[in-house]
């Protein structure tokens, strides 16, 4: 996985003004630099739910968020997220921890659900190998705030 400050000067460079932040293990790591990374704000919620609200709040008062989750998060928070993207229509951009992709065999239905549900609602989604996900984060980041479309970037978590 991408070490912290990387993935810190990755959402700097790309203008992001805050982080709606649900850790898991995996992305669990990145907390520290992403605290302390001037150039954004780290904003912590208990449920994934609330993260799109937050979003939609601070896109709608010009700034630039960008959610961090778990895919058991982006499982729960559905209703808000329909609400916020679909209803609403705003480009709400998320990374969402892919619980179990990276162990191979895993049973683990987080990881059998996570590309379907994606698919099913329609986002712009891409995965972002260990090799490339700072790269593939920026670039899907980009193509989603040109287009105006709400996009997510999913990060393989566990144990290689």
């Amino acid at each position: 996985m991408i070490p912290g400050p990387q993935i810190a000067r990755a959402l700097a460079d790309l203008g992001v003004t805050h982080v709606i932040w649900v850790p898991s293990s995996g992305i669990g790591a990145w907390e520290r630099a992403l605290d302390e990374a001037p150039q954004f704000r780290l904003l912590r919620v208990c449920r994934e739910g609330e993260a799109w609200p937050l979003a939609a709040g601070l896109i709608l008062g010009g700034k630039r968020p960008l959610l961090m989750m778990q895919t058991t998060g982006l499982f729960e928070s559905g209703d808000a997220l329909r609400n916020v993207l679909f209803d609403m229509q705003l480009p709400v951009f998320a990374v969402v921890g892919y619980r179990g992709y990276l162990i191979e065999g895993s049973t683990d239905s987080a990881r059998r659900f996570a590309e379907p549900l994606l698919d099913a609602w329609g986002l712009d989604w891409t995965l972002a190998t260990p090799d490339d996900e700072a790269d593939a984060l920026a670039r899907h980041y980009r193509w989603c705030q040109a287009a105006g479309k709400p996009g997510v970037v999913l990060v393989g978590e566990g144990m290689r």
